[in-house]
């Protein structure tokens, strides 16, 4: 048997380890196998495959990360986003559908209305400074709706957090992180009304709290989300790198986390230490899963992370 982990799906498959007949494949990732190579609707990646093809070697077709495991004599594979798959400045990003603490669906994307997406987390003092995201979103609810996004696995730690009316969601899987490359919180990305990217993600903390750690005036960020919202211009920002060790450490997180959910916590600290290596200096990463691994992310671990980050320049903190 194969499990397949891909994007926020979840896909049980007969396999002989990772090798997949043509229906199996279909079944697991959507892609089918042709002459031509690998297919799924009118598009079609070229590609010498032969049944039973091996999905390490599909993965290498589509440019997509792949990390496996066996575990109890089953096969558990995550794949990751394409290369060049991030939504950057000018296009139109993918659909994204998340849940809130009760499992309702909210998109983010694709809503007909600017939308500010705010990523936060429970394991960040941002969760501190959602009362302040619920004040600017009242201000500026009838010109654009703001969307906080919890990148989080347990959902009932983010409950106690909510504001009345300002919409959640809780990312788990961090689909915020393969669509946007998004690599710390607090962050937000702008989105028109066609869902076009505007801004990709920057620091941008609700209110001055944690300005010493920070070192970024939340007025700058909320000025300029007002502007913008009122039909003003949006500030022109670096897009993410495209980094191809970045987005296999967000493949061996993604099943890291599938396996901590599932009781195998050794197997789980092994690849969460894997994704760590390839992505040190990743918050949405390495501090993301210390309260997995049984560390404080308020704690040691995570001033000894701080000063690693700050002595390498603060990669990944820009801000508004």
């Amino acid at each position: 048997m194969l499990t397949v982990l891909d994007g926020d799906r979840s896909v049980t498959v007969d396999s002989d380890g990772l090798l997949l007949t043509p229906e199996a494949l279909l079944e697991a990732i959507g892609w089918e196998l042709k002459d031509v190579g690998l297919c799924r609707g009118e598009v079609c990646v070229p590609a010498r495959l032969a049944a039973p093809v091996s999905l390490a070697d599909v993965a290498e077709a589509l440019r997509r990360p792949l990390a496996s495991v066996v575990v109890d004599g089953a096969t558990v594979a995550a794949l990751g986003a394409p290369g060049g798959s991030v939504a950057v400045t000018g296009q139109v990003a993918p659909p994204v559908t998340l849940r809130d603490v009760d499992g309702h669906e909210v998109a983010l994307t694709g809503t007909g209305r600017k939308t500010a997406v705010v990523a936060w987390s429970t394991w960040c003092g941002c969760r501190y400074e959602l009362p302040s995201w619920k004040k600017l979103a009242d201000e500026l609810a009838d010109d654009v709706q703001i969307v906080t996004v919890a990148m989080d696995e347990d959902v009932e730690a983010v409950r106690p957090w909510l504001q009345p009316d300002l919409p959640t969601v809780v990312d788990p899987e961090h689909r915020l992180s393969d669509v946007f490359g998004l690599v710390n919180v607090p962050s937000t990305v702008w989105l028109d009304e066609d869902g076009r990217v505007v801004k990709p993600p920057t620091i941008a903390p609700g209110d001055d709290q944690f300005l010493e750690f920070t070192q970024v005036d939340a007025d700058r960020h909320h000025d300029a989300l007002r502007a913008w919202a009122r039909g003003g211009g949006a500030p022109v920002v670096e897009d993410p790198v495209d980094d191809e060790d970045l987005r296999l450490a967000r493949t061996v997180r993604r099943l890291a986390a599938w396996l901590h959910r599932h009781g195998h916590l050794e197997l789980a600290e092994e690849q969460f230490e894997k994704a760590v290596a390839l992505a040190p200096l990743d918050f949405s990463i390495r501090r993301a899963s210390m309260p997995l691994r049984g560390k404080d992310p308020f704690g040691p671990e995570f001033f000894e992370l701080w000063e690693e980050w700050n002595t390498a320049g603060r990669p990944g903190y820009q801000p508004t």
